[in-house]
């Protein structure tokens, strides 16, 4: 979809120092180990990160007292060119359980120079969290939201 004045998209690029197999494996297996530990909705501190390995998949964090706080869905399950999360997440950062009311992040892995993957993300139809999808938008795109995440995805790939 194209963005437009009323579906406004917010697009993060990273180019990261792995093969694509690689940045593929550690965004989604592995993000508990990058993902910001302030970015979290549980009422406890977080301990990982959980993407599903499957279309239908949950995406949710578990924090240090137990419990589990689901964020989203698998959409499409790609690897290594991609996924599609569906994110629950209101403005208010509070989980929507209705699929009709979340917005979607895809992330797409091109190869580029030898050893080197591109990441696109593209966090998309913030209008479905009615009232609260501009306030998303505008925390989403800020330079603490998907800018910041993916650093911290880079990082780790650079170490």
């Amino acid at each position: 979809m194209q963005q437009t004045a009323e579906h406004p998209v917010v697009r993060k690029t990273i180019v990261v120092n792995a093969d694509i197999q690689r940045a593929f494996e550690v965004f989604t297996q592995n993000m508990g180990q990058w993902w910001p530990k302030e970015h979290h909705i549980g009422g406890s501190p977080m301990l990982a990160v959980v993407v599903e390995p499957r279309s239908g998949g949950r995406w949710y964090e578990k924090d240090e007292d137990g419990s589990e706080c689901d964020w989203g869905t698998v959409l499409r399950w790609d690897p290594p060119n991609g996924l599609v999360l569906s994110w629950h997440l209101n403005g208010d950062f509070e989980f929507v359980a209705d699929i009709n009311r979340a917005s979607e992040v895809e992330v797409r892995f091109t190869p580029e120079a030898e050893g080197q993957t591109r990441v696109e993300l593209e966090h998309r139809h913030f209008e479905r969290h009615g009232e609260s999808g501009d306030r998303l938008r505008t925390e989403v795109d800020k330079p603490g939201g998907w800018t910041y995440v993916l650093g911290e995805y880079g990082k780790l790939l650079a170490a």
